[in-house]
């Protein structure tokens, strides 16, 4: 298994279902927003005691692979 498989989980239960770093209740969405806003991922591990960075590296790949898809055009 993956690392990125082991640090974000999917539990219909949490979060409404979103991805979530290792069953807590951060989204993987809430890394991507304070990424966008500027902070550097030494900021946001201060904003987020309980992340590691790898959870962020994680974060990141996931994000990755759903947008990394190709289109067959018509």
């Amino acid at each position: 298994m993956s690392n990125r498989k082991k640090r974000i989980t999917v539990n219909p239960d949490q979060c409404g279902g979103r991805p979530c770093i290792r069953g807590m209740r951060i989204r993987v969405i809430d890394i991507l927003d304070l990424l966008a806003t500027g902070l550097t991922q030494d900021q946001v591990l201060e904003e987020l005691p309980d992340l590691e960075k790898e959870d962020i590296e994680a974060a990141l790949k996931y994000a990755s692979s759903k947008i990394n898809h190709p289109v067959i055009a018509a």
